[in-house]
């Protein structure tokens, strides 16, 4: 048979076989929304994570690392909580995450150190750990298949909606599934920010292999959005294979491809509904960069281009100044060739053959202002910069920069 990838309608991380999530309000939101939630999985996961490059990690972020290096096939659950991020609070801190985890444990009937934690929300609180391990006992009472979505809305914190996504993988040695849920808003950059996604799937894997895989993953998703050019302290990315599907797509090359495909599927969903539901974000922009040395390259140059709030400003007010572009282009510290470079627009409703030139050889195309205005005033504005300089290519999501941004994160802690 020819391997279809399909995508499952409200999927979520409890999509794949043999995994139940359940979230409950313990008392840290004040509007009585879900604020904790409980994953687990009928059997042990091999586990991969990648974690925030802030030098200033959440105790969350360094449990979980010493945890993974330890035991990476040995992973059966994962606890969560909102509003509080336990970060910058010191030994305490990881004293309150390693009792979030063995609550988790104990809760779930499940052994010691199989526990991984994620928390979000306001950095320099101390975790109220009481009130988290409530909630935890009252979710292993409530698991099932259908938690999923409940879960991705206990972790949002300044999120408007919750983020999940879900694809079969049907081939000829089986059927995969790959779920996922995800949150994040603001304090959105490369090398992620306060985003928190976990990733399950079916199939049987070994670390080793997964490790590599949600590195590319998330380096071509979640490292590929920008909102505000911002780094986090807890930003995780955890990726659980369980093996309950029967089907190991590693010994088949071509299958193991396809796989990794599925990954990225979820990922590339959960990361652009990320930066579409950026804090105060009216509109979404891709850049295409292509013509790059490298594939490094390339994606640098669409990050200097993603963090320009001279950028994102000129999106927000439908300003199609490409001289912003080509300036933040060219801070990027990647080696360029002004007399290469080539930019084009298009928006959503543009169609395939609906792009215009803004600038060719570093300099003004003379597009015609109005049909440029047009396509800047849409709500999914997409750019290509050709560097013209090689054959690699990458692509960086962002939205615009718009007051509502500068409200919310105004009084963020009042």
């Amino acid at each position: 048979m020819t391997p279809t990838l399909v995508p499952l309608p409200d999927g979520s991380v409890t999509s794949p076989q043999g995994f139940s999530a359940a979230a409950v309000h313990a008392g840290l939101k004040p509007d009585g929304a879900p604020d904790v939630a409980l994953l687990v999985s009928s059997a042990s996961c091999a586990t991969a994570g990648v974690f925030t490059k802030n030098a200033v990690r959440a105790a969350p972020v360094l449990y979980d690392a010493d945890l993974l290096g330890e035991r990476p096939g040995r992973m059966r659950a994962v606890a969560m909580n909102a509003r509080v991020a336990n970060a910058c609070t010191g030994a305490a801190g990881l004293a309150a995450a390693r009792a979030m985890a063995q609550v988790a444990e104990q809760a779930a009937g499940l052994p010691s150190r199989t526990a991984l934690v994620l928390s979000t929300g306001v950095i320099g609180l101390p975790l109220p750990v009481e009130q988290v391990a409530e909630g935890l006992r009252q979710a292993a009472t409530r698991l099932s298949r259908e938690g999923g979505l409940d879960a991705a809305r206990a972790i949002m914190t300044t999120d408007t909606r919750p983020k999940h996504h879900a694809v079969r993988l049907e081939t000829a040695a089986g059927v995969i599934t790959v779920g996922g849920i995800a949150k994040g808003a603001g304090m959105i950059h490369p090398d992620m920010a306060t985003l928190l996604a976990v990733l399950t799937t079916d199939a049987a894997a070994e670390p080793a292999q997964l490790a590599p895989l949600l590195r590319r993953v998330a380096d071509r998703t979640f490292n590929a959005i920008s909102v505000d050019g911002d780094t986090s302290t807890n930003d995780t990315v955890l990726l659980l294979a369980n093996g309950t599907a029967g089907v190991d797509p590693a010994r088949d090359g071509a299958l193991w491809k396809l796989f990794e495909e599925a990954v990225q599927q979820v990922a590339r969903h959960l990361a652009l509904a990320i930066v579409a539901d950026g804090e105060g974000a009216s509109k979404l922009l891709e850049i295409h960069v292509v013509g790059a040395a490298s594939e490094t390259a390339a994606r640098e140059v669409g990050r200097a281009v993603a963090r320009s709030a001279l950028v994102k400003t000129a999106l927000y007010g439908a300003d199609p100044n490409w001289g912003r572009v080509l300036a933040a282009a060219g801070a990027a510290g990647v080696p360029l060739n002004t007399d290469r470079l080539t930019l084009q627009a298009s928006g959503a409703d543009s169609g395939a053959d609906g792009w215009l030139t803004l600038a060719t050889g570093g300099a003004t195309a003379h597009p015609d202002p109005e049909q440029a205005r047009a396509i800047f005033r849409q709500k999914t504005v997409r750019l290509r910069l050709d560097l013209g300089i090689g054959r690699a290519e990458a692509v960086v999501w962002t939205c615009d920069l718009t007051p509502d941004y500068v409200r919310i994160n105004a009084d963020y802690t009042s």
